[in-house]
C-alpha cells in the first residue's frame, strides 16, 4: 500500500510504513475527510483551522501519517507516541525525509500509561488497533498526565461497528463513518456539565 501526504507543504510525499500487520494506517479517504473537517468544520474563535499553530499529539502513532499530515497543514509541533520500536523508526525516517525533525518529538510509550507531558496539546489523534478498547483508557491517562489542553479537540478512530463509551468528563461532538472506519470527534466536557 502506498501511503502519501494528502495536502499542504508536503503534499504527495510518500511515507515509509513499517512491515507487518500490527500497524494499520488510517486510510487515505478517512484521513482526507478528517483533515477537511478540521480545516473547514471546526474553526476557532479567530476563524482559523484548529490545525494552524496546533500542538498535536499523535498517540498510537503507527506510521505517523496523522501527525505528519498535521505538520504538512500548519501544525506548530507534533509529539508522536507509540510503544512499538518499528513505528518509532518509521516516524523518525519520515520526519527526516520531510525535514521536520525540529517540529517534532518522539515518545516511545503506551498511550494508556504515558509519561507526564512537558506541554499540553490542543489537537489529539487517537488511532489504536481496532476493537482494542484502548481509547477510554488512553483518554483518562492522557488527561491525568496533562497531555490534553482544556480546549483540545480529540479525534479518535475505531472500527465502524465498534462502540465507544467515553470516560466521565469527555463528550462526543461529531461522528463520521468511512468504510470500515469511524472517526469520533471529542472535547472535554465543560465543568458546568
Amino acid at each position: 500500500m502506498s501511503l502519501r501526504i494528502i495536502a499542504g507543504s508536503h503534499r504527495g510525499r510518500k511515507l515509509i510504513a513499517p512491515e507487518g500487520k500490527e500497524i494499520r494506517p488510517t486510510s487515505s479517504r478517512a484521513r482526507e475527510s478528517l483533515f477537511n473537517i478540521l480545516a473547514h468544520g471546526f474553526e476557532t474563535e479567530d476563524s482559523t483551522s484548529p490545525l494552524i499553530g496546533a500542538r498535536v499529539l499523535d498517540a498510537f502513532a503507527g506510521t505517523g501519517a496523522l501527525g505528519l499530515e498535521a505538520l504538512s497543514r500548519g501544525a506548530a509541533f507534533v509529539t508522536f507516541m507509540d510503544a512499538a520500536p518499528q513505528a518509532m523508526k518509521a516516524v523518525s525516517e519520515n520526519l527526516r525525509a520531510m525535514k521536520e525533525l525540529p517540529k517534532a518529538a518522539m515518545v516511545r510509550a503506551d498511550a494508556g500509561n504515558p509519561p507526564p507531558a512537558r506541554q499540553s496539546c490542543t489537537l489529539i489523534f487517537l488511532d489504536p488497533p481496532y476493537r482494542s478498547g484502548l481509547i477510554p483508557k488512553a483518554l483518562t491517562a492522557l488527561r491525568e498526565k496533562n497531555w490534553i489542553a482544556p480546549e483540545a479537540l480529540i479525534c479518535a478512530e475505531l472500527a465502524a461497528k465498534e462502540d465507544l463509551e467515553l470516560p466521565p468528563g469527555f463528550a462526543a461532538i461529531d461522528e463520521r463513518r468511512y468504510g470500515a472506519a469511524k472517526v469520533v470527534l471529542i472535547r472535554q466536557a465543560s465543568p458546568s456539565n
